[in-house]
């Protein structure tokens, strides 16, 4: 397969260079305007109780949460009659515009005390937008100028979820330009180190350029048939740029090692292919089957993620096994023009013993015991906080603190008691007719739990168990036939430990009929509960198939559970950070200003473990590919993973620190959560290339010695037969244990690396 590939890639090098650039300037055109079409929402699922209480608030009562809020203020005091007949027209003209499906103020109720600030000088009009997520940015794209300003002869601004979305959207797209002009410079800097030529260095970004607009054009097709997150642009470019440096390194340095042992350019490309490239195809394999575990989640915001994540790997593999050789073939020796860091005269090849990884392996398989103890007591230590990790759905706060719908909801925490925006939404189905149904007993009931302040309903207002305003014309919004619904109003913050509590009350408080809860709070239990529901099956998927490539690409079982076991641990280090940096706030200012929460958005820990555990697979693809190579030419397990990680060491080191530099660019993000998927996923690949790969994986090997390489007989004669190799092996399986290739096969062991 690959020495096909090889011949087709250099033989018509031509041709797939003129193919690759139709295709970059076709999905440029087509891909580059994917943002317009991708949503802001996504973290909420359809099936779940406090979604349908949605439809039916909306379906039969014409009413659910606000989406939109205008804070008003004038210095005369929001009671002065001028004012109050003026907040009056300003209610009913918006409640007038087109898919605007309730519109209610501090004047419309009655001067209701909780929608009057405390200085007096300013009130709110809440407004609801009807329509999915998308149906709501465009009228409020339409309504929102409209009421900026003055209007009706008050100071007027505009907040709410859904002005937090499209800034959201707005602050995506303008912060994926700025990692990208950021990013780009800094990785070329780096690459020219680790390449040492200028031309070298440019391939790599080549085919990250390739790669990423072939993957903005599979998410605008994608766009036409389901919902895409407008944050899968962020994680596909900064994935897609990662692979393809990581691919297109490994290639390159084997390319280069050939032609430094004496190979014309086809031969090199060819050995680079049939070695490096099946590692390559192997890790994009391993890296989308964990993001295909996020699939299993109803979550569009999740799914978004292996939407463009599957395609990005894939087409990173594609297009370095395709692509690169072209290019490769049509540079011919020029890859070593523009050397820097030159040498007059070059140092002489230490030998292998001598040399950095090498050492470093040895040393650490001299004392496999204390490494080991040592490196998993640090990974403890840094994951222990996760012990404490607490989720909760992204407002407004996740936003920088310049943007309109963050500045005017720190107004509303400040300067007003209630949270009507937040309020928990009671429906009550099956009920006797209007004036017939006895709700008044159950409204005190709710109202005097805990962290209530208000219960409003058809039967009036209730506060601490008792009627304290008798239903007006406003309580009419909350019947219909047979069915009515009470509005409760919180003391406390939606996304809080409280917020949760408040919803398990209400469910677990006996009602007279038939009830159903929503509101942002149970919107987070609901989302909550479905992912820990679907979370088993999510980790089966990931950690089943992982293990069966692994398998079937070292004919071990050992190993691919080594490979599990230590990627959890270091993930669970990398979780334990982002909650004492996140959640507790011990990096704010550190890493950009963010609001400390108390805790973390609950999409995070799910996204970074399926990317950085596709990483890490990458790697341990990168080093176990060498090492497999090794045994199977002595049989020698100590001298295999000294030579696997020597020959790996500076390549694995180098493709995280620039795959790291990526992630750390989203720290430039004034969305709070992609900050801390870009700190996670840069601290994911840095300890994973270290103390992982430098220290855990040659300690674990060196206390397992040959069982390293351990299958039962049956499984050992299947991999011997099916596994994934270069080239067919006849030799006989003896004790489960592979045997070395013989000892005509090519030893590539004395040519230098470009990267050592």
């Amino acid at each position: 397969m690959f020495d096909l590939l090889a011949r087709f890639t250099t033989h018509r090098s031509r041709l797939v260079l003129y193919l690759s650039g139709v295709l970059l300037v076709v999905a440029g055109a087509l891909g580059g305007s994917v943002i317009s079409s991708l949503s802001a929402g996504g973290f909420t699922d359809d099936s779940t109780e406090s979604a349908r209480t949605a439809e039916i608030l909306d379906g039969r009562f014409g009413s659910g949460a606000p989406n939109l809020t205008l804070l008003v203020s004038d210095k005369r005091g929001v009671d002065d009659p001028a004012v109050a007949a003026a907040g009056a027209r300003l209610t009913k003209r918006i409640a007038a515009e087109t898919d605007v499906e309730q519109a209610i103020s501090y004047w419309s109720l009655g001067k209701v005390q909780p929608l009057r600030g405390k200085d007096g000088n300013s009130a709110l009009v809440l407004v609801r937008i009807a329509g999915d997520e998308d149906e709501v940015q465009d009228v409020l794209e339409k309504i929102q100028p409209k009421y900026e300003g003055e209007v009706e002869g008050l100071a007027t601004r505009v907040g709410g979820s859904a002005v937090a979305n499209k800034e959201i959207t707005e602050t995506t797209q303008d912060d994926l330009l700025l990692i990208e002009m950021v990013t780009f410079p800094v990785l070329l800097i780096v690459m020219l180190f680790v390449f040492r030529t200028v031309v070298a260095a440019l391939v790599p970004l080549m085919v990250s350029g390739l790669t990423i607009v072939s993957v903005l054009l599979t998410l605008r097709i994608l766009t036409l048939f389901t919902d895409v997150s407008v944050l899968a642009t962020n994680v596909a470019t900064g994935l897609g740029l990662g692979l393809a440096i990581d691919y297109s390194l490994i290639l390159v340095k084997r390319y280069r090692e050939e032609l430094h042992g004496g190979a014309d350019t086809d031969t090199a490309i060819r050995t680079a292919l049939r070695t490096a490239g099946r590692t390559v195809l192997f890790s994009a394999a391993t890296v989308a089957l964990a993001l295909a575990g996020l699939l299993v989640f109803p979550f569009y915001f999740l799914r978004s993620f292996a939407y463009a994540g599957i395609p990005t790997a894939l087409l990173a593999a594609l297009v370095s096994v395709t692509f690169l050789p072209a290019l490769l073939k049509a540079l011919g020796p020029r890859i070593e023009k523009g050397r820097i860091l030159g040498r007059k005269a070059p140092k002489p090849e230490l030998p292998e013993s001598e040399r950095f990884w090498y050492r470093l392996a040895t040393k650490v398989m001299r004392y496999p015991i204390v490494v080991t103890v040592a490196v998993v007591g640090v990974l403890l230590v840094l994951g222990s906080p996760f012990l404490n990790l607490r989720m909760s759905m992204p407002d407004d706060r996740v936003l920088p603190a310049d943007t309109q719908s963050r500045e005017v909801s720190d107004i509303l925490r400040k300067d007003f008691n209630a949270r009507e925006s937040e309020a928990l939404n009671v429906v009550l189905n099956d009920t006797p007719a209007a004036g017939e149904r006895k709700i008044d007993s159950y409204a005190e009931q709710l109202s005097s739990l805990d962290n209530v302040a208000r219960v409003d309903s058809e039967a009036g207002s209730f506060a601490a168990g008792k009627l304290v305003a008798p239903p007006g014309a406003a309580a009419e919004r909350f019947g219909a036939d047979n069915s009515t619904f009470l509005s409760v109003i919180p003391k406390t913050e939606s996304m809080s430990e409280a917020g949760e509590q408040l919803v398990d009350d209400i469910r677990g408080t006996k009602a007279p009929y038939d009830v159903q809860v929503g509101g942002p709070a149970a919107e987070l239990v609901d989302s909550l509960d479905v992912m820990y529901d679907r979370l088993p099956i999510a980790l089966g998927i990931i950690g089943v198939t992982t293990f069966i490539l692994l398998f079937l690409f070292t004919g071990s079982l050992v190993l691919p559970l080594k490979a599990l076991i230590l990627n959890c641990l270091s993930l669970s280090a990398t979780f334990g950070v982002l909650v004492w940096g996140f959640q507790d706030g011990h990096l704010e200012g550190l890493v950009g200003d963010f609001v400390v929460t108390d805790s973390i958005t609950w999409t995070v820990p799910l996204l970074l473990f399926c990317i950085a555990f596709g990483m890490s697979m990458d790697y341990e693809v990168f080093l176990l590919s060498r090492i497999k190579e090794e045994w199977d030419r002595s049989a020698d397990n100590t001298l295999a993973v000294a030579r696997g990680l020597e020959r790996t060491g500076a390549m694995v080191t180098a493709a995280a620190g620039l795959i790291a530099i990526v992630w750390l660019g989203f720290l430039l993000s004034g969305i709070a959560y992609l900050k801390a998927i870009g700190l996670g996923l840069a601290l994911a690949v840095l300890m994973d290339a270290t103390l992982v790969r430098g220290a855990l994986v040659p300690a674990f090997m060196k206390l397992a010695g040959r069982a390293n390489w351990w299958a039962p007989g049956p499984l050992a004669r299947f991999h011997q037969k099916y596994g994934l190799r270069e080239a067919p092996e006849s030799e006989p399986v003896a004790a489960g244990i592979s045997e070395p290739a013989p000892d005509s096969a090519r030893d590539e062991h004395a040519r230098p690396g470009s990267l050592r």
